[in-house]
C-alpha cells in the first residue's frame, strides 16, 4: 500500500488517500472524524457492507448453504469482513468459514477441499492479495463450479460472476474535491475520512449461464451493468 511509505516519507505534506480499507488500524488517521495528522481521504468501504456480499450470494444461488470467505487475515479489514458476514449467516442459513489468501497454494488447496461438498460458493473479501490472486480464484471458481461475489467489478469483467462495492472512479473525483480545499487553506487534519456514497452492482450472464444460474429479473434490473 502506497500510503505508508508516504507517511514514513513525510509527516507535513497533506496527503489525500483513496480506496484505503482500514485507515485507522493501519495507523494513517487517529480517527475517521478527526484524521489528526497530515492524512485524510476516502475508505474502501464500511464493514457492514460485507454482509450485502452473503445476502447477493444466497439470492442468485439459493441452493448455497455453505460459503467459503476468502480473506486476507493479517489486516485489520481481512477479520471486519468476516465479522460482518458471519453476522449475516444465520439470518440467510449459509455457514461461513474462512480462508485465507496469503499464496497461491494455500488459496487452491483450501477451495479444492471446500468443493468436495455440495452447495457451496464463495465470497472474495477485499485486499490487496485477494487482487494479486485475482486470475486463480476465477478460475478455481470456474473449475469447481463455485458461484462466487466479488468485492469489485473488474473482477466480473474479466470472468467473475458478480460483484457489489463502491464507485471506484467517483472515490478519485471526491478526492480531488479534498485536494481542492486543502491548496485553499483547509488542513487535512480537519477534513473528516469519508465512506463510499455509490455502489454498483455487476453480473457476468455469460459466467451465470456457465453455472448453470439464472439471474433474478429482480437483481437484474437493479444492476448497474449487465456483461453479456
Amino acid at each position: 500500500m502506497v500510503v505508508a511509505p508516504l507517511l514514513q516519507a513525510t509527516r507535513t505534506v497533506p496527503i489525500v488517500f483513496v480506496v484505503v480499507p482500514d485507515p485507522v488500524g493501519a495507523g494513517f488517521v487517529d480517527s475517521l472524524a478527526r484524521p489528526g495528522g497530515n492524512a485524510t481521504g476516502f475508505v474502501q468501504f464500511e464493514y457492514g457492507l460485507s454482509g450485502k456480499w452473503l445476502e447477493l450470494l444466497k439470492e442468485l444461488a439459493p441452493r448455497v448453504t455453505r460459503a467459503a470467505v476468502l480473506r486476507d487475515a493479517a489486516i485489520p479489514a481481512g477479520t471486519g469482513q468476516f465479522g460482518a458476514i458471519q453476522s449475516v449467516a444465520p439470518s440467510v442459513g449459509v455457514e461461513v468459514s474462512p480462508v485465507n489468501v496469503r499464496d497461491a497454494g494455500e488459496i487452491e488447496r483450501a477451495v479444492a477441499a471446500f468443493a468436495r461438498a455440495d452447495n457451496g460458493g464463495l465470497i472474495v473479501t477485499g485486499s490487496a492479495l485477494a487482487q494479486l490472486h485475482r486470475n486463480l480464484i476465477i478460475a478455481l471458481a470456474a473449475r469447481h463450479k463455485l458461484p462466487a461475489v466479488y468485492f469489485e467489478r473488474f473482477f466480473v469483467t474479466v470472468g467473475g460472476l458478480i460483484s457489489y462495492g463502491p464507485d471506484l472512479v467517483d472515490q478519485y473525483r471526491r478526492a480531488a474535491g479534498y485536494v481542492d480545499r486543502i491548496l485553499r487553506g483547509e488542513k487535512s487534519a480537519d477534513l473528516p475520512v469519508q465512506a463510499p456514497t455509490k455502489y454498483e452492482t455487476v453480473v457476468n450472464l455469460k459466467t451465470a449461464k456457465a453455472l448453470g444460474l439464472e439471474v433474478p429479473a429482480t437483481l437484474l434490473a437493479r444492476a448497474d451493468e449487465v456483461i453479456e
